[in-house]
């Protein structure tokens, strides 16, 4: 499964990128407004940073708009995939935009149904938001695993790109239902690096390490 950085922070994704675990970025315009510079600087400057997907949003809510964006963003870089929302404006727009050949990642998506139509549109990735689906009771990822099923039955050429994604255990049961991809908040990712043995069990080896270097110096001397 691939992992991905849910931010625009460009110094966040450089330290994790150079551990050799970040495939590609997602952004949002949320994402972006808190990062200074403007719109198409701060994506181009992630796109030449990592080498995989970088996915930047459309604003508009009209096909035009959509379509008239999709083509614009799409000139950045070749690693630039344009997220549409899951609206019927946004599904007419993927069929031309994937048309076009570019590559559409269909987000806000809350429902097997709507990944389906998101996948029948054109777009290369349907992205189920788990995370606010858990905030309202319902259990999120059983529309991940729907959506896998789905697509493994039909041999979609969509991705499976799981979001909001709030802890290492989301990442966790979206790797186990067969998820393509999952992108996650940087401190997300640094959490997956933690566990409280492997402190442990470092700081043990340390502490004897220097003990038998103290010893070996007693005898020497």
């Amino acid at each position: 499964m691939k992992l991905f950085l849910d931010t625009a922070n460009l110094a966040q994704i450089k330290r994790l990128n150079q551990m050799g675990v970040v495939d590609g970025v997602t952004t949002n315009p949320t994402l972006v407004a808190k990062e200074p510079g403007e719109f198409e600087e701060i994506v181009s400057a992630i796109c030449r940073e990592v080498k995989g997907d970088v996915s930047a949003e459309v604003v508009s809510t009209n096909f035009e708009g959509m379509v008239a964006e999709a083509k614009r963003l799409s000139t950045i870089a070749a690693n630039v995939v344009v997220k549409v929302p899951m609206i019927p404006e946004g599904l007419r727009a993927t069929k031309a935009i994937s048309q076009a050949g570019i590559r559409v990642n269909m987000t806000l998506v809350f429902s097997a149904n709507q990944g389906l139509l998101a996948a029948k549109a054109g777009a290369s990735f349907i992205s189920p938001f788990i995370g606010r689906l858990d905030d309202i009771g319902q259990r999120g990822m059983e529309v991940v695993e729907d959506l896998v099923k789905i697509r493994d039955n039909y041999h979609l050429k969509a991705e499976v790109l799981v979001g909001s994604i709030r802890h290492p255990q989301h990442v966790l049961e979206a790797a186990k239902a067969g998820a393509d991809i999952a992108t996650m908040p940087p401190e997300v990712m640094e959490k997956m690096m933690q566990h409280p043995l492997t402190d442990a069990g470092l700081k043990r080896f340390l502490e004897d390490w220097e003990k038998a270097k103290k010893a070996k110096a007693s005898i020497t001397v």
